[in-house]
């Protein structure tokens, strides 16, 4: 096994350094794959008629270091239970080590019981992977950095944040304003800003009293700046739309979107389209749908150098720290 610049990989005492892939981002494995300077695993993954999933490795990985990169993105359940099969077929064929690297962790967003009776499914995904035989996961921005708590198992939770900061500072912005989309995201938005040079605006969504209508107040002067937008996902794209309309009511002159998880379901494309946003900036965690591939206005940055990076450095259990500069 070799690097790209034709130094050797460490030995380590889990063994040779394996990735493979299910169905969801292969994509997105085959650019590691290229950056680690090994090829792919070998494995056969498909369907049975009624939508089981049938999953053989076609190489020896006794003793072997093994990850599975699998985000659990759209179709979320058939992804995650793929996810499950595999592991517990590496864990069978007595793999050394299991990492499964989830860029998106699916039900992220179900990390607390904020109604009556209702579950708290990012735990039980965390449940699940372990019951798996996963000895330990790499995943990128999570909704709530505290679901690392869910595991009983190790976690190596990385950000995007790097890729977007040096891509937005390649862009030659003048007068930039990070904005929060509500309250929540203040925290994130300001490090951003910070690591910019940028002002900090946040975007206050309150209802009527009647409740039938939200009013988007903006916190922050942004008349005349170019306004960068941060969340961690965007799904349906409606927070996004009205807090770019907002932004623009205040004085905007540019307004750019940009997210680490491009979710973009259901409608989502449209009100991109449809909304003062002017670039909307993503990363390849998960694969975009076709319409979003044709979509003009979005840009892709690629994460597979840093998720690389990480797994080089776990394989070789050295630290991961220097990747969140």
């Amino acid at each position: 096994m070799k690097r790209p610049h034709g130094d050797a990989l460490m030995p380590t005492d889990f063994g040779d350094l394996k990735v493979f892939t299910g169905s969801a981002h292969p994509q997105l494995a085959r650019e590691i794959a290229e950056f680690l300077g090994i090829p792919l695993g070998q494995a056969r993954l498909r369907r049975f008629p009624d939508t089981e999933v049938s999953f053989q490795i076609d190489e020896n990985i006794r003793g072997a270091d093994v990850f599975i990169i699998q985000p659990t993105c759209n179709p979320v359940d058939p992804n995650l239970m793929e996810l499950m099969i595999m592991i517990d077929a590496f864990r069978r064929s007595s793999a050394a080590r299991i990492t499964a690297v989830v860029p998106y962790y699916g039900y992220a967003r179900q990390d607390r019981k904020d109604k009556p009776r209702v579950p708290i499914s990012a735990k039980l995904v965390a449940n699940l992977l372990g019951a798996a035989g996963t000895n330990r996961v790499l995943t990128m921005d999570l909704h709530k950095a505290q679901i690392q708590g869910f595991f009983d198992i190790p976690v190596d939770h990385l950000f995007a944040a790097p890729v977007i900061i040096d891509h937005l500072a390649r862009q030659g912005m003048t007068d930039l304003t990070m904005v929060a989309p509500d309250v929540g995201g203040a925290e994130r938005a300001r490090a951003y800003a910070k690591r910019l040079g940028a002002e900090l605006a946040v975007v206050d969504k309150r209802r009527t009293e009647d409740g039938t209508a939200e009013v988007m107040n903006v916190i922050g002067d942004v008349k005349g700046r170019t306004c960068v937008i941060q969340d961690d996902i965007i799904d349906t794209a409606g927070t996004i739309q009205k807090a770019a309309a907002a932004l623009k009511s205040a004085g905007a002159a540019k307004v750019v979107a940009c997210a680490v998880h491009g979710v973009l379901s259901g409608p989502a494309i449209e009100r991109i389209e449809n909304s003062p946003v002017d670039q909307l900036i993503v990363t390849n965690t998960i694969p975009l749908r076709e319409d979003a591939q044709r979509c003009k206005k979005i840009v892709v940055l690629s994460v597979a150098r840093l998720l690389g990076q990480a797994i080089r450095s776990i394989h070789e259990e050295t630290s991961v720290s220097s990747l969140f500069v």
